[in-house]
């Protein structure tokens, strides 16, 4: 077996806006983030694979005092969700734009479409998420 440096390519991808995963050879399941061996059926032979990263936002959370993070206030309202992309992945994730007052009227829609959006963070690129207010006005 071939063993590569996963972070690598994750962050590398990060860095040119794009998202990858692991997609197992075995059953289709797909990993985010990335992992060699599949969680799904414990497959060992996985592949790159770009995400969409286009999904929906399942819960909101809001920060608290204990999970607050500085540098994500320095850029706006932020809160964390339970995001899943339309490749079927899920996961607890970042999404900018909420605040307490948003979160009470978007609670009420939920689930809602958010897309990715890209941030240097520290010297790397990350990952985080924000609304789709053209799908949102939809509802």
């Amino acid at each position: 077996m071939k063993i590569e440096r996963v972070v690598k390519k994750f962050y590398d991808g990060l860095a040119e806006r794009k998202i990858y995963a692991r997609k197992c050879k075995e059953c289709g399941a797909i990993e985010y983030p990335p992992r060699y061996a599949c969680n799904t059926c414990g497959y060992h032979e996985t592949e790159w694979v770009e995400l969409s990263g286009k999904g929906k936002l399942h819960s909101i959370i809001m920060p608290a005092s204990l999970n607050a993070d500085p540098w994500n206030a320095k850029i706006g309202p932020y809160c964390y969700g339970l995001i899943e992309l339309e490749e079927g992945v899920m996961f607890n994730g970042t999404i900018f734009g909420i605040n307490k007052k948003r979160a009470k009227k978007l609670r009420e829609k939920l689930p809602i479409a958010i897309h990715p959006l890209f941030a240097d963070k520290d010297g790397f690129t990350t990952l985080f998420f924000e609304v789709d207010e053209e799908e949102l006005e939809g509802k």
